[in-house]
């Protein structure tokens, strides 16, 4: 079995929504961390731990993030962690898997399926090596008590229901430990 873990400095864990149902708004969170236990290197055996601190959320706008942040989205405070913890991973073909698993958001949990690009494995800086993915998916914010909505002059919800998730990840596979003498 061999660990990967998420660099945060070449990963990117963003999510996109309609406003005013003619525009997009997007985002992403700056924390975050990931692990995949694979012993195949296909990583059709992966299990796949994903953890996002709610507070890190940045859409470029202070106050829109408050705004998330608070108990009509998120609810940081009394739910300051997202999580997925993959159940399944099937692959699809040489580079492309579905990944199932269950994603908590506000203390509620939802199981979801995702997209994968499986991007190869090459080595990086030291000889390490580095596997890279992209990963999309969409989910009903609704489902997770993220509830708050307004309507338009024209009926129209000012914000979506459904929120498209987009994960640029590459993963370092750990250091092989020295054997003891």
């Amino acid at each position: 079995m061999k660990r990967w873990t998420i660099d945060p400095i070449h990963s990117q864990v963003n999510f996109k929504v309609k406003h005013l149902v003619i525009s997009t708004v997007s985002g992403h969170f700056d924390t975050f961390t990931a692990t995949i236990d694979a012993a195949k290197e296909d990583f059709s055996d992966a299990t796949i731990a994903f953890e996002a601190d709610v507070h890190s959320i940045n859409t470029k706008n202070e106050q829109r993030d408050n705004h998330l942040r608070s108990a009509d989205f998120f609810d940081a405070a009394a739910h300051p962690k997202m999580t997925f913890v993959s159940t399944s991973v099937k692959r699809l073909s040489d580079f492309e898997l579905l990944i199932t698993g269950d994603l908590t958001m506000r203390g509620i949990t939802k199981q979801v399926t995702l997209d994968a690009v499986y991007n190869g494995t090459v080595p990086g800086f030291g000889g390490n090596l580095v596997a890279g993915f992209e990963i999309v998916g969409k989910l009903n914010r609704f489902d997770y008590g993220l509830q708050w909505s307004a309507l338009t002059e024209t009926g129209g919800m000012v914000v979506s229901n459904d929120v498209k998730l987009e994960i640029l990840a590459e993963f370092n596979a750990a250091q092989a430990q020295a054997k003891a003498a």
